[in-house]
């Protein structure tokens, strides 16, 4: 028997998704079996698998040793990472970070340990914290995520109730952010609001835009304004209205002005001319503009942060 208790992090969940973080080797199915049978006691009485759970509450699995097993690299892996990070603002409850160019926010199929959150992770276990060893199921975790090549606003949750918040807010569309880029050619229009359809494939990790809907693909809106323009290029700020994956690149590829330094959707052969290897793209404002109760984060409300200047802006347009 293994028992847990609930802690301030774990508090709010539901029982089934609680044990699936805290027990990853327990298979879903044996444990709503487990629960039936009443071998998965909350406060020493049955449970229910959509119970929540809150801050006191005992868990008691009465299932085989096996498990349990250890934590993976004994939860401190992310030790390897180094710990530098860009922080635009942080406070009790999260971290806002200026992501540079090159690095990855979570681990991909290069298994690399030098990512955003790792180094998040490392920093704050540094600090005195996040230590993996005093929590059952929560760690610090991203709520937005941007390419390898993308520079910007990443968001941090330190503790589970932002988190849930945070992501609600992002879902709910009360967070505004807006990116800026630059493209080789300079829109028609001074600004724009434009509607297309954009559709992913997992295989190729590329998105493809049509003008035409159908039943694989969801509408993108982009919304864009000239700030600046210099020798054929064209610096813009543009805002999300949707945020689907490659959506500024994808979509202004399409129009006609591809990121300057974007292979993928652009020319590499323009952007040899320019010297420039990656995408002049970076998420530089964000704003808290919440419409409904935000909790512990309502301070945040109505307040804007903003990277520096990102490196093609002096560059190209001889601003700091």
């Amino acid at each position: 028997m293994k028992s847990y208790t609930i802690g301030k992090n774990d508090s709010g969940q539901r029982v089934d998704k609680f044990i699936e973080k805290a027990v990853p080797l327990l298979p879903k199915n044996l444990l709503y079996k487990y629960i039936r049978l009443k071998r998965i006691k909350l406060n020493r009485r049955r449970c229910e698998i959509s119970t929540r759970l809150t801050e006191g509450d005992i868990i008691e699995l009465y299932i085989n040793d096996e498990f349990f097993g250890e934590k993976k690299n004994s939860g401190l892996s992310f030790l390897s990472a180094p710990k530098t990070l860009d922080i635009i603002y942080e406070d009790g409850n999260v971290m806002l970070l200026d992501k540079k160019c090159g690095l990855v926010v979570h681990n991909d199929e290069n298994g690399g340990v030098d990512t955003l959150i790792n180094r998040v992770l490392h920093y704050l276990y540094d600090k005195g914290e996040y230590n993996p060893e005093d929590e059952n199921s929560f760690a610090p975790a991203l709520c937005n995520r941007i390419d390898r090549n993308t520079t910007g606003i990443v968001i941090c949750a330190k503790n589970a109730e932002s988190l849930r918040i945070l992501n609600q807010k992002i879902k709910d569309r009360e967070l505004s952010k807006q990116y800026l880029c630059v493209t080789i050619g300079v829109p028609k229009k001074r600004e724009d609001t434009c509607t297309a359809f954009l559709e992913k494939n997992e295989q190729t990790k590329t998105v493809r835009i049509s003008g035409r809907k159908t039943d694989r693909n969801k509408m993108i809106v982009t919304k864009y304004r000239v700030v600046d323009e210099a020798d054929g290029l064209a610096l813009l700020e543009v805002d999300l209205i949707t945020g689907r994956t490659h959506q500024i690149r994808a979509h202004m590829a399409y129009l006609g002005y591809p990121l300057l330094g974007d292979g993928k959707y652009g020319s590499n052969a323009q952007n040899r001319k320019w010297n420039v290897k990656t995408q002049a793209l970076c998420s530089h404002r964000l704003t808290f503009d919440f419409s409904t109760d935000s909790g512990i984060l309502s301070y945040l409300d109505k307040k804007s942060f903003c990277t520096p200047p990102p490196w093609f802006v002096e560059q190209f347009f001889g601003k700091a």
